[in-house]
């Protein structure tokens, strides 16, 4: 059945309730012998755990879904623990951390616009879509996604992978960034490599995309290839770059993001080259 979108949950079956509720930004989980899974329950209240506000989250598998914000000074029983979502990769059910992504935007959203940005009255829900509509000045707010490209660079039998400066570890990956108003995807690509590695790029090709809510983001991958020039680092966002072979991979993400799908993709088209030689 998979999930289902609409701002109204299905019919509520007894305990069968998805609860995703946060604290900041960590996710309410039961703990589970080698793993974990969401509450599911009629109402945090039934535990003694107390939501600032909760939202209808869809449905999934026809399950109602509800994200919540949960108060910080609030005690947990026995068996439920806070935990960073990026730390659950693995550990809930993959459709499970998805929906929780999907939650924790919704409740990012209703809770960082109570109030009108515009004039400051208070806001209220919008009747029949996910939007807050402020009641004096008419101003409707949608939840924010924000695009970013992301893109494999190819040089012969090679991948173009660079460490950037967030990263916490010498974790290499594919470069990303921001799509800036009034730029397309492609200028986008164009624009964000000349920037961080000084070179240019040709011959690309849309690959997917992946909602990333880390908190609200859109990845949008591509491949490319080397056009012309060397690399030179920013030394700002990128702290090091280099080209790749697929037998002399540096330390890269884990299979979690749009970014792994792509050095997946050189990975395979290189050892799929191999194999035909």
């Amino acid at each position: 059945m998979g999930f289902d979108p609409k701002i109204e949950p299905p019919d509520e079956n007894g305990d069968t309730i998805y609860w995703f509720a946060f604290q900041d930004s960590r996710l309410l989980v039961s703990e589970q012998a080698g793993g974990a899974d969401i509450p599911r329950m009629r109402n945090p209240g039934d535990l003694n755990i107390e939501a600032v506000r909760a939202q209808s989250a869809g449905s999934l598998n026809g399950r109602a879904c509800y994200s919540a914000e949960l108060a910080r000074s609030c005690e947990l029983p026995e068996g439920l623990s806070l935990q960073p979502l990026r730390s659950l990769w693995g550990v809930l059910q993959e459709d499970l951390f998805w929906q929780a992504g999907l939650a924790f935007q919704i409740m990012d959203f209703d809770r960082s616009h109570q109030f009108c940005g515009r004039c400051g009255e208070a806001t209220r829900d919008n009747d029949g879509e996910r939007a807050k509509v402020c009641p004096r000045c008419g101003l409707t707010v949608y939840p924010r996604i924000s695009p970013a490209i992301i893109t494999a660079i190819t040089r012969e039998d090679k991948i173009l992978l660079a460490r950037s400066a967030r990263f916490p570890t010498a974790l290499y990956s594919v470069l990303a960034g921001f799509v800036e108003p009034g730029e397309t995807l492609e200028e986008c690509v164009h624009r964000e490599v000349a920037e961080e590695v000084g070179i240019s790029v040709k011959n690309l090709r849309y690959f997917g995309s992946q909602s990333w809510p880390f908190p609200h983001s859109l990845m949008v991958g591509f491949t490319a290839e080397h056009a012309a020039g060397e690399i030179r680092i920013d030394e700002q966002e990128i702290v090091a770059a280099g080209w790749f072979t697929a037998e002399a991979m540096p330390r890269i993400p884990e299979r979690l993001s749009i970014s792994r799908r792509l050095i997946d993709w050189f990975l395979t088209r290189q050892n799929d080259s191999t194999a035909g030689r």
